[in-house]
């Protein structure tokens, strides 16, 4: 299996990125000769990790069928500091609102995918030490 994705400049800092018959922008700031119209490159690994770990936790809990009333990943990544700047520590923090929240099966279903089914933290783990905490009813 192979992934393609096709990014055409626009003029400035600024891309337009084909991925899947879907469209974004991608920029940088104005520090660089961006105009802002989009997000920088190294954050969107930030929101692939969240959507590949929160697919798999979403899947596997429909699974064991546990309910909750929301849920959502805040995903913070430290730069090193010299170049190449590439994420050292990443933090996730798997939030979940709900009456029958049950731990134990999030544990499990957060471990299931960070030890094996999460591509992109198998990935970034090359570079990063990856942490999480789970927060159930903030």
């Amino acid at each position: 299996m192979s992934e393609k994705t096709i990014a055409e400049w626009k003029g400035g800092m600024e891309f337009d990125i084909e991925l899947q018959g879907h469209h974004f922008t991608i920029d940088a700031d104005d520090t660089v000769g961006g105009s802002d119209k989009g997000p920088r490159p190294k954050p969107l690994v930030l929101s692939s990790l969240a959507g590949c770990t929160g697919m798999d936790v979403v899947y596997f809990l429909r699974k064991m069928r546990m309910e909750w009333n929301s849920f959502k990943l805040e995903v913070k990544g430290e730069l090193t500091d010299k170049h190449p700047k590439v994420f050292k520590e990443i933090m996730l923090h798997y939030i979940f609102t709900g009456d029958n929240l049950n731990i134990d099966k999030i544990e499990k279903a957060i471990k299931m995918s960070q030890e094996k089914y999460c591509g992109v933290t198998a990935m970034l783990n090359k570079t990063a030490a990856i942490n999480y905490e789970i927060v159930l009813n903030p």
